[in-house]
Formats: structure tokens, C-alpha cells, sequence
């Protein structure tokens, strides 16, 4: 059975005719149950009646989260109370009906609430269970809160990240939850695959650490045969020289990066420099690694004499990958981001057309959509019951009555009442 009013008929993409239950939160579940939905899977997020907590996240306008319009986005919100029996009890009949189910609970909640995995896939053997926590589901640090900065700063990652002079930085995105989202996604689509096979669903096992860890392909060998620990280098990328920011005679900054010999070449040629290639500091990527203070002061002189916007020509004739700091203000202006539609605007019932990212990445035969933008708390409650549970009114409204589910309007009617 598919949910009407924007169910199955209206969706397309690779994941049409999957459907995905959304029990995570914040930013890691949601993400990977919404890059899931943008390319078809039907999502039905399960949401406590106090919102989740990333619509107080970000900016707000009239009470209403612009975070939420876009990470909510293309998915039926449901409001159920799962520490309620009889709430649970709706999410497991949502759960045999469904083909993948997204939690980040710490390990073992589910089991409590008699949601984990052999108790879905009793009676849904095909079930696939996407687990995301910070530690993982088990091993001595499994219980640990793991919010994805702390799991960052574990994994090793966030000591490499910012200046060296300085504490170590932090993007200002909740980058591992983004990472842990987008493997749990693949893991899931990569059980979907396995299970066309076998018929059988399986736990992805996504611990927030471990993805940001992975991150630090590079610096994990250099260790162990070397003996080599990665520090912080700044805008820098190490042993790929020239690669990091350079300022310009307009106290700007453009980064450049120049590493490969072929693209050297050219932006010797482009500073006017030949003789660089035949000075032996500098002559090969090893040397001018060994040499990267001077190579990059070198650089430095040169940008420090024109202005930004005469270095981007050049650099582009030259054939030299470079770019000045983007602002938002910038990417809203710039037409390549236009003729791609990198951002579109959907409409929203109380915010109008939103601005948010467009899918990626774009597929050519069967791309994602984005359909509608995030939905209120509770706002498809009653949809959900009525047309994938079968549940009548009277139904429905004794749910609510007992505040085991929320549905539009349903809390204030509550509190009206009383």
C-alpha cells in the first residue's frame, strides 16, 4: 500500500517504491533519511510531539526553522510518542511495512522498546536497520553520548583541522553527522542491493567516529610506517605543494592549488617565472614539498602584486585551479551556481519558496527531486494512520486524546480543552 498526496505516483528516482522509517534526530539520521528521499524512497519521519531537536537549530523566521524545510524535506511527519507502549506499538506495524529503518539512539534503546533488529525482522525478515551512534553498537565505548564534534575530536580529524599556531578549529557545519549520514545512506542502498538477492535485511552499522576517522586515509599509514603524526597545517594541504591561500594586493585571498607537475608548469608560466622549474628546491612535487615555506612565499610575492580579480583571469587562461573564498552572498550571485540550479527555492505554506541545496548527485537517466519543502511537526500524522494503518477516526482521535500521537492542530485543541 502507498501513501496518497504525494506518495508513490508523484515520486521518482532510483529509491521509488522503498519505503523508510525515520526514527533518528538532529542531524545525522535525518540526513541520511533525506538524501534517501530525495532520490524517490518514500520517508515517514517518526518525531517526538516536542519537535525535533534540529528545527532550533539555525536561523528562525517567525517561529519557523529553515533548517527543518530543507533536512525534513520530501518526508511524511509523523508525531508518536515512543515511550508510550501503544506508540511503539503504531512505529513496529509502521516498521513491518517498511523497507529500511534509520535510528541514532545510543546503543540498546531500541532493544528496550522492543524495536531492535531481531525483533523487526521477526516479522520482517527483510527489514534493513541503519544503526548510527557515536561509538558504534558495541565495544567498550559503545554507551559514551556521541554527538558528532566530540566524536570528531576522537577520531582524530579535528586535531588536524585549523592553524597551527591556534586550539584546534572546527567547520562551522555538523561535517561527521553529514559523513555518517551519507554512509549510512550508501550502507543502506548496498543492503538493498544484497537483500535483491537473498531476501534478507541486515544492520548497517555507521558509528560517527569511524567515518570521520576514515577521513584520515592518508595520515594512518604515514603513522605506522613512518612514525609521522599529523598536525595542523592551516589552509595548507600536506606533502601536495603548492596548495593553500594566498593574499592578493587588494587584501583578499585566493587559493590556488598546484601540486602535479603538468599543472605547475603552467603556473610558472603564468607568473612569468621559468626559472623556477630549474631551480632544484622546486623542480619536482617531493622537492617542493621539502622547500614549502619558500615555494610558497615565492607564490606569495607574486599574488601580493595584483588584485584578486586580475589572478583569476590569469590563473583560469593559464589553465590553474584556483578560487576566491565564496561567501553565501557570492554563491547567490554567481551564475554558474544559477545555470546549475545548485539552489532552489520550493514552496513552503508559511515561509513561501525556501532556498536549500539542490540533489545531488544528478543522475541522467533517473534523478532525485526535491518535491516539497520540511513539514511541521505532526503535519501528516493523520495521513500516515489512516492510509498505510488503516486506522478510522475514532481511532485516530483516541490516539490523540491520549497524547500517544500528535497530529496539526491536535495539542492546541488538547490544551483547549482543558
Amino acid at each position: 500500500m502507498t501513501i496518497a498526496n504525494g506518495g508513490a505516483s508523484t515520486r521518482c528516482g532510483p529509491l521509488t517504491g522503498y519505503r523508510v522509517i525515520e526514527l533518528g534526530s538532529t542531524v545525522a539520521g535525518p540526513f541520511c533519511a533525506r538524501l534517501m528521499a530525495d532520490f524517490g524512497a518514500e520517508v515517514i519521519k517518526v518525531e517526538q510531539k516536542e519537535g525535533d531537536a534540529v528545527r532550533a537549530m539555525g536561523a528562525q523566521k517567525e517561529g519557523m526553522s529553515l533548517y527543518g524545510a530543507s533536512i525534513f524535506r520530501n518526508k511524511h511527519i509523523v508525531s508518536v510518542d515512543l515511550r508510550l507502549e501503544a506508540g511503539r506499538d503504531i512505529v513496529r506495524r509502521l516498521c513491518d511495512a517498511a523497507d529500511i529503518v534509520v535510528e541514532n539512539f545510543r546503543p540498546g534503546t531500541l532493544e528496550q522498546w522492543g524495536l531492535g533488529y531481531e525483533a523487526l525482522s521477526a516479522t520482517n525478515p527483510g527489514i534493513i536497520l541503519v544503526r548510527i551512534s557515536g561509538y558504534g553498537q558495541e565495544g567498550p565505548y559503545s554507551q559514551r553520548p556521541g554527538y558528532g564534534v566530540v566524536c570528531e575530536a576522537f577520531s582524530g580529524i579535528r586535531e588536524i583541522t585549523g592553524d597551527p599556531d591556534r586550539p584546534p578549529a572546527r567547520v562551522a557545519v555538523p561535517m561527521t553527522d553529514y559523513i555518517t549520514g551519507l554512509y549510512g545512506a550508501f550502507g543502506a542502498v548496498m543492503a538493498a542491493l544484497e537483500r535483491s538477492r537473498t531476501g534478507q535485511g541486515q544492520v548497517v552499522d555507521a558509528a560517527l567516529y569511524e567515518t570521520a576517522f576514515s577521513f584520515m586515509e592518508p595520515h594512518i599509514s604515514a603513522y605506522q610506517q613512518l612514525g609521522l603524526v599529523a598536525k595542523r597545517c592551516g589552509s595548507r594541504l600536506p606533502g601536495h605543494t603548492p596548495n593553500t591561500l594566498y593574499p592578493t594586493a587588494d587584501a583578499r585571498y585566493i587559493h590556488i592549488t598546484a601540486g602535479s607537475q603538468s599543472i605547475f608548469k603552467r603556473l610558472v608560466s603564468a607568473m612569468g617565472q621559468p626559472w623556477i622549474l630549474q631551480d632544484s628546491r622546486y623542480a619536482t612535487p617531493t622537492s617542493r614539498c621539502a622547500h614549502e615555506d619558500a615555494m610558497d612565499a615565492l607564490i606569495t610575492d607574486w599574488t601580493r602584486s595584483k588584485h584578486l580579480e586580475e589572478l583569476e583571469q590569469i590563473l583560469e587562461k593559464a589553465g590553474v585551479p584556483a578560487s576566491r573564498i565564496f561567501t553565501m552572498q557570492d554563491i547567490f550571485m554567481d551564475a554558474h551556481y544559477r545555470h546549475r540550479e545548485t539552489i532552489i527555492a520550493p514552496d513552503h505554506p508559511e515561509l513561501g519558496p525556501v532556498a536549500m541545496a539542490n540533489v545531488v548527485p544528478r543522475l541522467s537517466r533517473t534523478p532525485g527531486k526535491v518535491q516539497w519543502a520540511g513539514h511541521d511537526i505532526g503535519e501528516d500524522t493523520e495521513l500516515i494512520l489512516k492510509n498505510l494503518l488503516e486506522l478510522d477516526e475514532a481511532e485516530i482521535e483516541a490516539l490523540v486524546q491520549a497524547e500517544v500521537i500528535y497530529k496539526s492542530g491536535s495539542r492546541q485543541a488538547l490544551a483547549d480543552s482543558r
